[in-house]
């Protein structure tokens, strides 16, 4: 009996040493939606007064964490009755990706100055034309537009996740996308309470001594000064690495990409790869936002 004890636990102990090590692996290949997800979550929870940061931002998390609660069963059924639709759901997925990367890039070369105009408009009014009641209406809006945008890179984050796994037994990919899915809400919205805060805690350096030339003055002004910049770079890495996990996807799951460009680096591969299926998307919805206008 104690010897059965012993080779269960060994059981035991083997599946989590398996389930850790496919963690990782799907978390890294998650790396890219995680870094837009951080990106887009840091400049959606900035821009509020500073006491209401971390309430919005807790808001945002609470919503995060209710979108993987919908969306993990429904893969995991997916997985096991139907494993082409993981399949068919990672490619459609990797499609957003490449639009949505070339989308960015593309709104950042013809319609920069206006978005910035569009922005600095908006902020100006909210700050200065609203009541405290149209202010906590705006930050509503703009909680659920956060939680709606989560749980699309949470489908796709899920999806990435559970195709790493796909053929192994049910309770392993459970366990593993579920872990993905955890670090994916904890260090998202960690990271992201971590950045929004930055500004303020520089502030309170900067309090702690008048004289321009003292330590805790200086290091107060960098992290001020630093925030605007930590989001952009987010959102450029972020689309960078977008473009490098939607090309994955299609390398790895459309027998045409594997052969293609066979010679070129495979960061390189699936960067040109995401570029031009994002470029394909992009030429799609623009043809169709045009017939719509014309009917």
């Amino acid at each position: 009996m104690a010897s059965g004890f012993f080779a269960l636990f060994d059981d035991i102990a083997a599946l989590m040493d398996d389930v850790v090590v496919m963690s990782k692996i799907s978390t890294k290949k998650t790396a890219g939606i995680l870094g837009d997800d951080l990106a887009v979550n840091a400049e959606k929870a900035t821009g509020f007064v500073a006491s209401r940061e971390l309430p919005v931002l807790w808001a945002i998390t609470k919503g995060s964490a209710l979108n993987k609660l919908i969306i993990l069963p429904i893969a995991f059924l997916l997985s096991a009755f139907a494993p082409w639709g993981v399949t068919l759901a990672l490619i459609l997925g990797g499609v957003y990706l490449a639009f949505e990367g070339v989308e960015k890039v593309y709104h950042f070369i013809f319609h920069r100055s206006s978005h910035e105009q569009d922005s600095i408009e908006l902020k100006s009014k909210n700050e200065l034309n609203l009541s405290k009641e149209e202010l906590l209406s705006v930050e509503k809006k703009k909680v659920k537009s956060a939680i709606f945008t989560d749980f699309i890179l949470s489908v796709e984050i899920v999806i990435i996740a559970l195709g790493t796994v796909i053929g192994r037994p049910i309770l392993f990919q459970i366990l593993v996308v579920s872990i993905v899915a955890i670090i994916a809400t904890i260090g998202v919205y960690g990271i992201v309470a971590l950045i929004v805060r930055m500004d303020d805690f520089g502030l309170k350096l900067v309090k702690l001594n008048d004289n321009k030339k003292s330590f805790s003055y200086i290091i107060g002004n960098v992290l001020i000064n630093t925030l605007p910049w930590v989001i952009r770079s987010l959102s450029v890495i972020g689309t960078i690495a977008l473009l490098l996990v939607a090309g994955g996807i299609f390398v790895h799951n459309i027998e045409f990409f594997h052969h293609f460009l066979e010679t070129f680096p495979g960061f390189l591969r699936d960067f040109i790869v995401g570029i031009l299926v994002g470029i394909v998307a992009l030429l799609a919805v623009k043809l169709f936002q045009f017939i719509r206008r014309l009917f």
